[in-house]
């Protein structure tokens, strides 16, 4: 179901538009600047458009900063699970955004590509296997159940795994809340 959504779109407009410095105050206004010169192109909508609300952007921000680029799980790790959340949700803005930082940090094309296939796929370690079953379980069935948390623990320390979920429930959030406002992307998904 997800997949086409992602596939067709939600159709229509953003719901909520992105701001300029009026609607975004100085603060978030210079952040979205800052995030748009880092990333060689204009501000990010899901900066211009959730900086609307002030308070609240920053502390998102905050706490999603220390999941991605500040986590302790290694970045293609990271970037796989994301891609899979957004596959799972049909969230265009976010497969769109991570499949480019994906290739950044060493996932090839056909990985990428590959993504959407899930877990059962041939060509993923156990380890890659393990991460992308568990961010379907937490999609399916809102959690990771005993013999996958097993899989994983054998891969990951206590400290990583509290990331994982945690990684996995804050982009399945950041999702819903993208897909329900319909932020535009910023740039076409090459896949």
């Amino acid at each position: 179901m997800w997949a086409t959504v992602l596939a067709m779109g939600d159709g229509g407009k953003p719901r909520i538009a992105p701001g300029g410095r009026r609607q975004l105050g100085w603060v978030n206004y210079a952040i979205a600047k800052v995030a748009g010169i880092a990333t060689r192109g204009r501000p990010p909508h899901i900066f211009t458009t959730l900086g609307r609300h002030r308070g609240l952007f920053r502390r998102w921000l905050w706490f999603a900063g220390a999941l991605m680029p500040g986590g302790k799980l290694p970045r293609a790790d990271t970037e796989l699970v994301i891609l899979r959340v957004a596959h799972n949700t049909g969230s265009e803005y976010e497969w769109a955004q991570h499949e480019r930082m994906a290739r950044r940090v060493g996932l090839s094309d056909e990985q990428v590509a590959r993504v959407r296939e899930g877990p059962g796929a041939g060509g993923w370690s156990e380890r890659q296997a393990a991460l992308l079953a568990a961010t379907d379980e937490m999609h399916s069935e809102g959690r990771i159940g005993d013999e996958l948390w097993e899989r994983l623990s054998a891969e990951l320390d206590e400290v990583r795994l509290i990331e994982l979920c945690m990684l996995i429930g804050h982009y399945e959030m950041l999702a819903m809340t993208v897909n329900s406002i319909r932020v535009e992307p910023d740039f076409p998904s090459r896949l």
